[in-house]
């Protein structure tokens, strides 16, 4: 017994400590971008590296917003995250409805189709899709970025998921009562797929905000740039003020960090439900 308690506790000890490495792994490079945007270049830059900077330079902070419209361009990326988002939990609730509830001949296949998208290399994509806008006539526009990101495969196969384990009778009653399947989809599965939604919610904001390629490839102009574009063209050729750069990332990082920590145990409650479906 006691012999069965030492491993218990051996055990418990050894994967707190691998979870705590890990955390430190994950953090550091966050703290060191903290400290990096509060240095001056010559700390930034000095062997070996300058820890804790000897007085810190609040006026990083102030020179991020004297090179870059950061204003505009976290406008842009806000809109642009809001419109996938929406998009992306509209549409691909309804695609997953559908795989998951309504009958239809090439259901299997087309949804087979829909996942071999999450095998194949975004950047395959990228050429076509770019063709297409430019057939469109929306270079440097915001619609450029938004539409191609309206709908996922992997949100569709993560709503699938949780539609799936959802009790049938909830759609024979609600047939009896008269309604079709959008009003099924709309005012029965819809509210009970809460902590999907909004794990995939989050997903889709988290990629939207920090998405660079394809903003880059579409748009040049000021008006239209994102955040994560307008930080890259912090880095010069020759030389990269670091300090700077640090500032802006850590501005560009911290509303999704602040909704990461207010929507962190529906995130987790959203992910833990949909894989045990």
């Amino acid at each position: 017994m006691e012999r069965e308690k030492r491993l218990v506790i051996s055990k418990s000890f050894l994967i707190h400590f691998i979870l705590i490495i890990g955390a430190v792994a994950m953090v550091l490079p966050f703290i060191w971008m903290i400290l990096t945007s509060l240095k001056t270049y010559a700390e930034s830059i000095h062997v070996p590296p300058v820890l804790i900077p000897k007085e810190f330079q609040w006026g990083n902070y102030k020179e991020v917003f004297g090179l870059l419209p950061f204003f505009k361009f976290m406008c842009n990326t806000l809109i642009i995250t809001i419109l996938r988002t929406v998009g992306q939990l509209f549409f691909c609730s309804l695609a997953a409805y559908a795989f998951a509830r309504i009958e239809f001949p090439g259901r299997n296949l087309l949804f087979l189709l829909a996942l071999m998208v999450l095998m194949v290399p975004g950047q395959v994509f990228l050429l076509p899709q770019y063709m297409i806008m430019v057939k469109l006539g929306w270079l440097n526009s915001l619609q450029a970025v938004v539409v191609p990101g309206l709908f996922s495969a992997f949100g569709t196969f993560l709503l699938r998921q949780f539609f799936m384990g959802l009790p049938k009778e909830l759609e024979e009653a609600a047939r009896l009562d008269g309604c079709n399947h959008f009003k099924i989809y709309w005012r029965i599965m819809l509210p009970l797929a809460k902590p999907g939604l909004i794990a995939l919610g989050i997903f889709t904001t988290l990629w939207s905000w920090n998405e660079l390629m394809w903003p880059m490839i579409v748009n040049s102009s000021t008006e239209s740039m994102t955040l994560s574009v307008g930080l890259s063209s912090l880095q010069g050729q020759y030389l990269t003020n670091y300090p700077i750069l640090m500032a802006g990332s850590f501005l560009a990082i911290l509303p999704m960090l602040i909704l990461f920590i207010f929507l962190q145990k529906q995130f987790i409650e959203g992910i833990a439900v949909t894989g045990g479906k």
